[in-house]
């Protein structure tokens, strides 16, 4: 028997958290499924698919993707202290012979578990090692294709309105109370999110808010979740140089509600003014799980009636199954009324009054790069945004057509390298709705900005609208901006939070709103002339 004496609350909590450390390679084979070779008693610390934070005690994942073997960095790993390598390998020759120099040492032999699906095993590993954060916390995820970064805000901000510290991450930002890191990704790898997860229960919070993209789930990213809500937006058409096809991606949109990522979340809040998301409540329906609908144009749980629009914001009556009031909301246009619903729906799910969820939706501007607003002593407006999909084009549009009296001048362009397919339908949305079009240079990459600006030359030449093509992003804003009147509106879409540009292989500092400000700065200089 061990006595332990002079034992306080903090000595407790040190003890507890020692004891919630000590998972073993034993314990992560069992979890994987994975055959092993080497010490299955070495205690695993952390799980890292990057060779870089693969220190003492961490399992490091050696996956292939389609630039990059990281079983090439696996000596490196090795002498870094790395508890042992999950692959879908057999064992190399360099981790025999490093095996092998340990045993000569009298150390324990280096470990390597051999699995079917290095992800999914990743994922379950990561889970394990840190003791699966997500069942400690009221997570919420959020997958469509439009709204997910101004929806995972509006949600994020209602613990906050309660005095609680929230977990987020997403497209802009990771946020662990009050710090704030820089996205890597919009959801960050299954390692990654289990380790931020486990810091975010450490500092308090209870609720933690992330973005669930497509991508990401194929692969096993949000695998071994809990989610206490998960919430769908909508499915337009993106991401098909990935998916290939619109089945698979609504496929893997429907991951986050079916099971397949380990469990099925306790709560779906689901658009039903979206044709997939009438499916999906339907069939959750039927197989006895809590949706909650939210809609503007059909009869649901919780609806918004009667909006009025404005560049200050927008006015709505909000109904939910208990009660209906006036609600007022600093984000601009109809997509963000969706946005808003989902976000008092997600709410009322994880247990905050309406009362606490009107008093932090009242006050959220919502995501950075989405319609925001520029501002300058100027008679007419200029907005940057993140829309880059026809459908997300075209949502901004209408939005900007609610709130302008003048013309609509919209900057845009395509992205390189990334689902062609998308472009011309681009060029006809910005074409439909607007009044002039610049066409102009997104993130090129290694395509030919020229060819990429012909593909979306179609799509414009279908609506009859005057357009430029200019494929030097900074001359196409300064022009826009120029060419401005009173009551005009000029967007600049594509781009929105985003501070960088990738010409060839090369990333430069690039920022649309600082673009924008330098071309508002001259032009009045040359108006005053």
């Amino acid at each position: 028997m061990i006595i332990i004496t002079n034992l306080t609350t903090s000595n407790l909590k040190r003890i507890i958290k020692v004891e919630k450390q000590a998972v073993r390679i034993g314990d992560i084979v069992r979890v994987t499924q994975g055959n092993s070779s080497g010490d299955l008693g070495a205690v695993v610390t952390d799980v890292s698919h990057d060779s870089r934070q693969a220190k003492s005690g961490s399992l490091f994942v050696a996956v292939r993707g389609e630039l990059f073997d990281a079983h090439k960095f696996i000596p490196q790993v090795m002498e870094q202290g790395a508890a042992g390598i999950l692959s879908e390998l057999e064992p190399t020759a360099e981790w025999r012979s490093f095996a092998e120099s340990q045993s000569e040492r009298g150390l324990a032999p280096a470990s390597w578990i051999q699995v079917k699906n290095v992800r999914r095993a990743m994922a379950l590993a990561a889970a394990e090692v840190h003791h699966h954060p997500s069942r400690e916390l009221n997570l919420a995820g959020i997958t469509g294709t439009n709204g997910k970064t101004t929806c995972a805000y509006l949600i994020a901000s209602i613990p906050e309105a309660a005095s609680e510290p929230v977990a987020m991450t997403g497209t802009v930002e990771y946020r662990l109370g009050k710090e704030r890191r820089k996205a890597d990704r919009t959801t960050p790898e299954a390692t990654d999110m289990q380790r931020l997860l486990r810091q975010s229960v450490e500092i308090g919070c209870k609720t933690a808010v992330m973005e669930c993209s497509s991508q990401a789930m194929d692969f096993h990213r949000c695998d071994e979740l809990d989610y206490a809500v998960a919430a769908f937006t909508n499915l337009t058409r993106d991401h098909l140089d990935y998916h290939k096809t619109m089945e698979n991606y609504w496929y893997a949109k429907q991951r986050l509600f079916d099971g397949r990522l380990g469990s099925r979340p306790k709560t779906s809040v689901i658009n039903v003014d979206d044709a997939h998301g009438i499916e999906l409540a339907d069939r959750l329906e039927k197989e006895g799980l809590r949706v909650v609908r939210y809609a503007v144009k059909s009869e649901a749980d919780i609806t918004a009636r009667d909006p009025e629009f404005s560049l200050n914001g927008m006015r709505f009556r909000l109904s939910t199954p208990d009660t209906e009031i006036d609600f007022h909301s600093p984000l601009v246009g109809p997509p963000h009324i969706y946005n808003t619903l989902a976000a008092v729906g997600s709410g009322l799910a994880l247990g905050y009054s309406l009362d606490v969820i009107q008093k932090a939706l009242e006050k959220c501007t919502g995501a950075p790069g989405r319609f925001e607003r520029v501002p300058h002593d100027g008679d007419f407006a200029v907005v940057v945004d993140y829309a880059h999909s026809d459908d997300a084009l075209l949502n901004v549009l209408r939005t900007a057509r609610e709130v302008t009296k003048g013309r609509i001048i919209t900057v845009f362009g395509c992205g390189g390298d990334r689902d062609g397919s998308k472009r011309a339908p681009m060029g006809e949305a910005a074409g439909s709705l607007s009044d002039v079009v610049i066409l102009t240079s997104d993130n090129p990459r290694t395509e030919d900005p020229n060819k990429i600006l012909a593909d979306a030359e179609v799509g414009i030449q279908k609506t009859g609208k005057p357009y430029e093509k200019i494929a030097d992003r900074r001359e196409a804003i300064h022009h826009a901006i120029e060419q401005a009147r009173a009551d005009d509106l000029v967007l600049i879409a594509g781009k929105g939070h985003e501070d960088y540009q990738i010409l060839g292989r090369e990333v430069f500092h690039f920022d649309d709103k600082e673009v924008a400000r330098e071309a508002l700065i001259s032009s009045d200089s040359h108006r005053a002339a």
